[in-house]
C-alpha cells in the first residue's frame, strides 16, 4: 500500500466531524496562501494569477456542494413534514399529551430566545458574493404576511421547483392531514420515501468536507482571515443562546411544572443524557441513553416508550435557536432591520419549522431558506448561508443535540413525576 493510499484511508476512515474540521484548516490556509501568495505579495501584485487561478477552482467545489443541497432540500422538506404528519400516532397514554405541550411551548420559547439573543447581539456574516447594497428593502409584518399568504397558495409543482418553502410546507401539511387515516400500505410506502430521501441527504452531507474546502478557500482569499471572524462570533451567538434555553428557560418550565427547585433535574439530564449527546450529534441514536435514565428514575415505561422516540423527532428547541439566529444573521447581512412584529412571526415560523426537521443531521440547516423567506431573501442567498451552518456545525450542532435530546428526558421525567402525585 503506498503512502496515498495510507492517507486516503485514514482519511475515509475518520468521523465526518474531523473531516470538516480538516476541510476547513485546508480551506483556511490555500486560502491565506491565494491572497498573499508563498512570496508575500498581496493581491495586488503581480504574480498571483496562479493563485488566483487555484482560488477559484476550489470554489467549485463549494459551489458544487450549494447546489446539492438546493437540489434535495425542497423535496427533504416536503416529504419529512408529510411522513411526520401521516406516520405519527400520539395515542392515550397518561401524560403524554402534557409532555407534548411542554415540547411545543419549549420550542416555541427556545424560538423566542433566539431571536433575543440576536437582537441583543447582531451578527453579519461574510458571504461570497452578496452586497448589502442590493439587498430587499425591509419589510414591515403586514407586507410579510401578505406575501406569505400568496405563497401558501402557491402550486406545488412550482413551489417544490421554485424553492418557495412557504408553499412546499403548506402542501405537505396539507397533505399529510389529508392522508392522516389512509391506508397502512399507503403510510409504509410515505415511510420508505421519507427514509430514502433522508440517506440521499446524507449522502450529500457526507460532501460537506469537500465543499466546506472551497468555500473557505475563496473566503479568505477573497475577504482575508477577518471573513472567517465573523463565523466564529455566529458560533458565540448561537452557543449562548443555547446555554440560556438550558439553564434559564428549562428550569423555568421545571419549576411552573413541579414547583420545586429545578435544577437538580436539570443538571441531572444535561450530565447523563446532554454530554453523551453532544459527542453522537444524534438524537436517535441517543434514545437508549434516555430510555435508561427514564428507568432509573422510575419513569413509567409505557409513557418513555413513547415520549423519547417523539421527542427525538419533534422536540427540536435547539433547532428552533438555529433556524431564528441564521435567518435574521442572513438579513443583518443585506442590511435588513426586521420589525419587532415580524420578529414574532420569525419566531413561530422557527418554532414549527423545527419541529419538522425530524433528526435529520444537519435538518435544522434545511429549515433556513423557510425562514428567510419571511424577509424577501433569494434562496440562494440562503443556501450560502446554509454552507456557514455547516462549517460551524463542529460546535453548534453537538450543542444543538445535546439541547434536544437532554430536554426529551427532562419533560418526560416532570411529568412523570407530577403525573403520580
Amino acid at each position: 500500500m503506498t503512502y496515498l493510499d495510507k492517507l486516503i484511508q485514514s482519511y475515509s476512515n475518520k468521523s465526518l466531524i474531523m473531516r470538516i474540521i480538516i476541510g476547513l484548516l485546508l480551506g483556511a490556509a490555500l486560502g491565506y496562501f491565494a491572497r498573499v501568495g508563498v512570496s508575500g505579495l498581496d493581491l495586488d501584485g503581480g504574480e498571483t494569477n496562479a493563485w488566483s487561478n487555484i482560488a477559484n477552482l476550489a470554489r467549485l467545489f463549494g459551489d458544487f456542494f450549494v447546489s446539492a443541497l438546493k437540489a434535495v432540500a425542497p423535496v427533504l422538506v416536503f416529504i419529512l413534514i408529510l411522513s411526520s404528519l401521516v406516520n405519527k400516532t400520539f395515542g392515550s397514554t397518561t401524560g403524554l399529551k402534557r409532555v407534548i405541550v411542554l415540547y411545543i411551548v419549549g420550542t416555541l420559547l427556545a424560538a423566542f430566545v433566539g431571536v433575543g439573543v440576536s437582537f441583543m447581539f447582531p451578527t453579519p456574516i461574510a458571504l461570497d458574493g452578496v452586497d448589502a447594497a442590493n439587498s430587499p428593502a425591509p419589510a414591515n409584518v403586514w407586507e410579510v404576511l401578505k406575501t406569505t399568504f400568496f405563497k401558501i397558495v402557491d402550486n406545488p409543482v412550482n413551489a417544490l421547483s421554485s424553492g418557495n418553502y412557504v408553499g412546499i410546507v403548506a402542501w405537505a401539511v396539507g397533505l399529510g392531514i389529508a392522508l392522516k387515516f389512509c391506508t397502512n400500505e399507503t403510510k409504509r410506502f410515505i415511510g420508505d420515501l421519507s427514509e430514502g430521501v433522508t440517506k440521499i441527504i446524507q449522502v450529500v452531507i457526507q460532501l460537506a468536507p469537500i465543499g466546506i474546502f472551497g468555500i473557505i478557500t475563496y473566503t479568505v482569499y477573497d475577504l482575508g482571515v477577518e471573513g472567517l471572524a465573523t463565523y466564529a462570533k455566529l458560533t458565540g451567538v448561537l452557543v449562548l443562546a443555547l446555554i440560556l434555553v438550558a439553564v434559564v428557560v428549562n428550569p423555568l418550565i421545571v419549576f411552573f411544572v413541579t414547583k420545586k427547585n429545578p435544577f437538580p433535574i436539570v443538571f441531572t439530564c444535561l450530565k447523563e443524557s446532554g454530554i453523551p449527546a453532544f459527542f453522537t450529534r444524534s438524537s436517535a441514536a441517543n434514545i437508549p441513553v434516555n430510555m435508561n435514565l427514564c428507568k432509573k428514575l422510575g419513569v413509567d415505561d409505557e409513557l418513555s416508550s413513547i415520549s423519547i422516540p417523539l421527542g427525538a423527532t419533534v422536540n427540536m428547541a435547539g433547532a428552533a435557536v438555529v433556524i431564528a439566529i441564521l435567518a435574521l444573521s442572513t438579513a443583518y447581512t443585506l442590511g435588513i432591520r426586521p420589525d419587532f412584529g415580524t420578529a414574532l412571526l420569525l419566531c413561530v415560523v422557527s418554532a414549527v419549522g423545527a419541529c419538522g426537521t425530524s433528526g435529520v443531521p444537519g435538518g435544522s440547516l434545511m429549515l433556513i431558506p423557510l425562514a428567510c423567506a419571511l424577509f424577501g431573501i433569494d434562496n440562494d442567498i440562503a443556501f450560502k448561508v446554509i454552507t456557514v451552518g455547516v462549517i460551524i456545525s463542529v460546535i453548534q450542532d453537538s450543542m444543538e443535540t445535546a439541547l434536544n435530546s437532554s430536554t426529551d428526558a427532562l419533560f418526560t421525567i416532570i411529568v412523570s413525576q407530577t403525573s403520580k402525585h
